[in-house]
């Protein structure tokens, strides 16, 4: 199984299943191992731990990881969730949009 994958830290996605679907967020950590992506303000858990003066209640709600094949690229241009392609150049590899073919950093 590649680990390669085309979702990176910092993009924009579309969540396309689950609880959050139709959400957009902005990646905050990617797993290649696991093929999971921890979106900001999606997929939120409670974690119990044991309540400190900082936390009295001991309730933490953070991000839970979504599998990746759940998220799509979100292209701003074409203001969807889109594919993405690879185009090779002289300075090396660009992420392409397959809709309107606009190149992301």
């Amino acid at each position: 199984m590649s680990n390669k994958l085309k979702i990176k830290k910092g993009d924009t996605v579309r969540v396309i299943a689950g609880k959050a679907r139709g959400k957009t967020g902005k990646v905050l950590r990617v797993d290649p191992v696991e093929q999971r992506v921890v979106v900001e303000r999606l997929n939120m858990a409670k974690r119990h731990k044991r309540p400190t003066p900082s936390n009295p209640q001991g309730t933490l709600e953070r991000e839970a990881a979504i599998h990746i094949s759940n998220v799509m690229y979100y292209c701003s241009r074409c203001n969807s969730a889109v594919r993405l392609g690879v185009k090779r150049t002289e300075t090396g590899r660009l992420r392409v949009c397959k809709q309107c073919g606009a190149e992301t950093e």
